[in-house]
């Protein structure tokens, strides 16, 4: 009997081409007669525009022209998720600029070094005003506004309405004062495109767009909406992308000023971001002010959790803080029952970069919230961190479980993954050594840091375009409205289709970001890829299959119900070796009788979100004597449903794990208290390369959902939300006999140091503070049915 490809490692078909330098990126086309553009950008914060001189520039060599909001005349932007629309951004700064970085004019010129050398003549004068960079500093009635119209720097909120106190009946209190802070993506790749008026390789488009990009419909639809065209009028085209971590979701004001350009001048225009420009202006991620109080009994079963929780959205109402007040309130149980939750959040708006998805995306951010808390719970009651999880955690029988704040979890065992990760880290061994070390008073003390996590995958994004089509020579062509960018989807859904239809991987060909190829599509993000994309080409493979059947079953006289994918990849009939027939003789009489074997369709995931969960164990060691906090192992166990090749799976844990790592350890956009940002070189914001990191060992258990045939849940972002608070837990944990109990993100040397000096000298940090008094004015949210499953949106 034929076996099945899916479950086994598969080596990634687009590798080859990469390592030999044969990919082709945005910056390395060859467009004739492209131009090229700088963006000139604002020095400060917060002012107002007063006068834009362009004539000096103008007049540089090689300037075709320069742009500003004026000339151009584009309309006001919202983003990928608006906020606020009060808060629309013009493409080009109009009346004010609010934050550094914000684009004011655009030069054309002929090279780039040309362009870059003229943009240093606009000269734009500013009428400098105070602005407010903390988030929590923007909910103070008193603080500088970005938009007066708007009242207040709280671009959306919402309060708990009155009612019972989650708190009532608690024998213990724990509360906890944190911050997730403002991460950059820093993707390999900036953001990078060129515009070109008019179509290319004969086809009819007003515009075609190369672009770096990980959702090429999204783009063109918001693209072609602020451009005034028609969608199927700008062709998008999104070659090999080098890293996008959620910043790349959908288009930025810089991208509908360059077409705008191209359009004007009738030339290709190229736009290649800076990587201090890309700091600059590219979507940052978190950034989340966080007031935790939990509710427990003296067996450390937990009666309430209340939350306030500040999104902060930077300028212009950056979707962080639809990430606050969605995603983070619908993960706020986590792998608990947790009878009780009261969640506030307030959407602020600073004078900083705009705020968005970074790998995770909302989820994160809850969890280490969460999973820190539990820890302080743990030493409050003197039970182990393992063990008290453990006491509440949702038991198996209870799935499907619908959450207090209405996520409905599809399946779990979340104590399968915790077992697995203690065993594999040896947990008392590990208590053991951090015991004697603590007993000799070593200088270096050992860590332990667990956390438990479920997270959130495919939500609200549950609908994929796919088509397969066979072709003479005995190969296909999948094409699907993902966009892989370093995830492994040509090689994953390749095995599917030659899984279903017993093609050879390396006769299947994959098309993707192209919008005159593949008609529309969702994109890459939110971990949706292989349960959305992957089941609509299982679905495709499917079809094509039954016609082929029904084919094959005609010219070898058979009943169709006795054709089967033989062995050797044709279609035969059942228990008859000798009667079959090969894909190619298939696809040219198909071709003969007006019947292409070829479908295209849409799948839908009917179930809703898929609900991927893990534990991490981290294991660190302190230098109490400088604050250095070095990761020695990892342990990470993901389950994300059914698995269908194991080395991708590990490849994302393994990306995962070194960003949400580095969170904890390395990585914090900083600006002072003019919105100067002091962090926007490599220099100075610090990512970890692989000699800075631990061993990893991840491993997988496997609960299939129910919401699609091929069983899978998301991966790409689960290992992140797992080890951040297990990293952190574990850096707490080596000082906390020490009496420290909370140090905030990121854990550096000098962090670590104070909380340990201040331990030592018997004034710890409290690690608590009372939420500003502004939440209890916010406007009360609608009441949750808690049977009504994930909200609108979700």
């Amino acid at each position: 009997m034929r076996g099945s490809i899916l479950g086994t490692e598969v080596r990634r078909v687009e590798d080859p081409e990469l390592i030999r330098g044969q990919g082709t990126y945005v910056d390395n086309l060859d467009i004739p007669g492209a131009l090229h553009a700088t963006f000139v950008r604002s020095p400060l914060a917060h002012a107002r525009i007063t006068g834009v001189d362009t004539a000096e520039a103008e007049k540089a060599p090689g300037v075709r022209a320069v742009y500003t909001a004026e000339s151009l005349g584009l309309s006001p932007q919202l983003p990928p998720i608006p906020v606020n629309p009060t808060c629309a951004r013009p493409p080009l700064a109009q009346g004010k600029v609010r934050f550094v970085g914000d684009a004011v004019a655009l030069v054309v010129a002929d090279t780039k070094s040309q362009a870059e050398d003229a943009a240093e003549l606009v000269v734009v004068d500013y009428d400098p005003l105070d602005p407010v960079v903390d988030m929590e500093a923007a909910l103070d009635p008193a603080s500088p506004q970005q938009f007066e119209e708007l009242g207040s720097n709280i671009a959306a909120a919402e309060r708990e309405p009155d009612g019972e106190d989650p708190l009532a009946g608690a024998d213990a209190v724990v509360r906890l004062t944190m911050r997730n802070q403002r991460l950059a993506a820093m993707p390999m790749e900036p953001n990078a495109m060129v515009a070109v008026p008019g179509g290319v390789d004969g086809a009819d488009h007003d515009a075609t767009v190369y672009v770096s990009t990980q959702a090429a419909h999204m783009f063109q639809m918001g693209v072609a909406a602020g451009a005034g065209m028609a969608p199927d009028r700008l062709r998008v085209i999104s070659p090999h992308v080098g890293g996008g971590f959620g910043a790349k979701i959908g288009a930025q004001t810089e991208h509908m000023v360059v077409l705008a350009a191209a359009r004007k001048l009738e030339r290709p225009v190229k736009w290649i971001e800076t990587r201090s420009e890309n700091a600059l202006t590219m979507p940052q991620g978190r950034g989340q002010q966080e007031w935790a109080e939990l509710g427990l009994r003296k067996d450390g079963t937990i009666v309430g959790l209340r939350l306030h929780v500040i999104a902060d959205c930077g300028a212009y109402a950056g979707f962080n803080g639809f990430l606050g007040i969605v995603f983070t309130r619908l993960m706020a149980a986590g792998v608990y029952r947790i009878p009780r939750i009261s969640y506030t959040v307030a959407a602020a708006l600073t004078n900083t970069t705009p705020m968005g998805a970074f790998r995770g995306a909302g989820r994160p951010e809850a969890t280490a919230l969460l999973e820190r808390i539990m820890d302080l719970a743990a030493g409050e009651l003197k039970i182990d961190p393992a063990e008290l999880r453990r006491r509440n955690f949702i038991q198996p029988g209870e799935f499907p479980h619908t959450t207090v704040v209405g996520a409905k979890y599809d399946t779990g065992d979340y104590d399968m993954p915790l077992r697995k990760a203690l065993e594999l880290a040896d947990y008392d061994g590990l208590r053991a050594e951090q015991a004697r070390r603590r007993e000799r008073g070593d200088a270096k003390q050992l860590g332990i840091g667990v956390s438990t996590y479920v997270e959130v995958t495919g939500g609200g994004n549950f609908t994929e375009y796919s088509s397969v089509e066979v072709h003479p020579d005995g190969g296909a062509t999948i094409k699907v409205g993902t966009s892989a960018h370093g995830q492994g989807h040509a090689t994953a859904f390749s095995m599917i289709v030659s899984d279903r239809l017993g093609i050879p991987i390396e006769k299947i060909k994959f098309l993707q970001s192209d919008t005159a190829e593949v008609p529309r599509g969702g994109g890459t993000m939110g971990s949706r890829s292989l349960q959305i994309g992957g089941n609509a080409v299982n679905r495709a493979a499917e079809v094509v299959l039954e016609s082929a059947r029904e084919l094959a079953a005609d010219l070898l006289e058979a009943d169709a119900a006795d054709i089967e994918v033989t062995d050797d990849g044709d279609l035969g009939v059942a228990g008859v070796p000798d009667r079959s027939i090969g894909w190619d003789k298939l696809s040219q009489a198909a071709a003969e009788r007006g019947k292409p074997l070829s479908v295209a369709l849409d799948w839908e995931q009917s179930g809703g979100s898929t609900f991927p969960f893990g534990a991490h164990v981290s294991v660190v060691e302190v230098d109490t004597d400088t604050g250095k906090a070095t990761p020695l192992k990892h342990y990470a166990v993901d389950d994300c449903g059914r698995i269908l090749n194991p080395m991708l799976v590990a490849g994302q844990q393994h990306g995962g794990l070194a960003q949400g790592m580095a969170q904890v350890l390395y990585e914090h956009f900083v600006y002072d208290e003019d919105g100067n940002p002091t962090t926007a070189t490599l220099t100075d914001y610090t990512i970890p390369s692989a000699a800075d990191l631990p061993w990893f060992d991840v491993s997988n258990t496997e609960t299939p959902t129910p919401y699609n045939p091929l069983g899978a849940k998301g991966i790409g972002e689960s290992a992140t939300v797992g080890s951040t608070p297990a990293v952190h837990n574990a850096i707490v944990d080596a000082v906390s006999h020490l009496g420290v109990r909370h140090i905030e993100l990121p854990c550096t040397p000098h962090a670590v140091w104070r909380a340990v000096h201040d331990a030592k000298a018997g004034t710890p940090a409290d690690p608590w503070r009372e939420p500003p008094a502004v939440f209890a004015t916010l406007p009360e949210r609608a009441p949750v049915d808690p049977n009504a499953g994930e909200p609108v949106g979700a």
